[in-house]
């Protein structure tokens, strides 16, 4: 069990990959997933009009789902919460960066809906979602999650590490929503702004990988006393780490920046191409066809 690893530190032997079957991992995956199922196939006509779920939309959310299980239950999680911090950096990378944007472009609309039909469940929802409320939460979830302390006690208490995981998943999920939101209720940002949103949640990485890069001795306790693996030290694992989340992190915000760039010119582009209601006009009163107004 990955809260026992610190007592196995003196004399452990090397890491061999293999998969662990954590009960808790696959009752939280399996319970997400069964309700998920259950509510595309059997709520959908009592919650939706259209009742309508995309193929796409149920491979998304099941990715997101099997991502989480794997970085939870793979070698990936024996290496994370054991011995490097590179990898468990990865791992936190899976938890904020990729189960989170399948999670959201997996669930239908209308099933997001559901619970806004409550007034006080709406209104919470509507400040919870601001842009600005979405990157402060998330921000200040990854610079608590990183402090020395909390990544050395989450790593020997296995209550409070599941806890970091809940927190920097679901704070994930708030920080996506102003980029990925589905619903016109709690609306996406323009594109323009998308970019900006996610410019700016790109720079914070870089804080925290600096600390991690030039710090003079090894941050993480429990990592400088773990057993050496793959021929990395302390501070060259602690180096690494820092690479994985600004440049493996900034390739992933980045992708979605120039998503929303494209996304941006096509759709002005295509308004451009436009004919504009004067030429309209002027061509309907030449064929000698009424034109009252300009329409709404």
């Amino acid at each position: 069990m990955t809260h026992l690893l610190p007592l196995l530190h003196v004399g452990a032997k090397p890491y061999s990959p293999h998969w662990e079957l954590n009960a808790d991992v696959i009752f939280v995956c399996a319970l997400v997933l069964g309700a998920y199922w259950y509510a595309v196939t059997n709520l959908r006509d009592e919650l939706s009009d259209a009742g309508r779920v995309k193929r796409s939309q149920v491979l998304f959310f099941t990715a997101g789902v099997l991502s989480i299980y794997a970085a939870s239950s793979s070698p990936i999680h024996e290496l994370a919460e054991g011995y490097l911090a590179s990898v468990h950096m990865f791992q936190h990378l899976v938890y904020t960066l990729i189960a989170p944007p399948l999670l959201i472009l997996g669930t239908p609309a209308w099933l997001m809906r559901a619970p806004l039909r409550n007034a006080t469940c709406f209104r919470a929802a509507r400040f919870i979602a601001l842009p600005l409320v979405c990157f402060t939460v998330f921000n200040a979830v990854q610079v608590l999650t990183h402090l020395p302390s909390a990544v050395d006690l989450s790593l020997r208490v296995h209550s409070f590490h599941f806890a970091v995981h809940a927190a920097l998943l679901g704070s994930a999920v708030l920080m996506w929503w102003p980029v990925l939101s589905p619903l016109e209720e709690l609306p996406r940002l323009s594109p323009p702004l998308q970019m900006g949103y996610l410019f700016v949640q790109s720079l914070l990485p870089s804080v925290i990988a600096a600390f991690l890069t030039f710090s003079d001795g090894a941050l993480y306790k429990f990592y400088a006393e773990a057993p050496r693996t793959w021929g990395l030290s302390a501070i060259e694992d602690q180096q690494f780490a820092a690479f994985v989340m600004k440049i493996i992190g900034s390739v992933i915000l980045w992708s979605f920046i120039a998503y929303a760039f494209f996304r941006w010119y096509e759709k002005e582009n295509r308004q451009a191409k436009e004919p504009l209601w004067e030429d309209v006009a002027d061509e309907l009163t030449r064929m000698g066809l009424p034109v009252d107004s300009k329409p709404r």
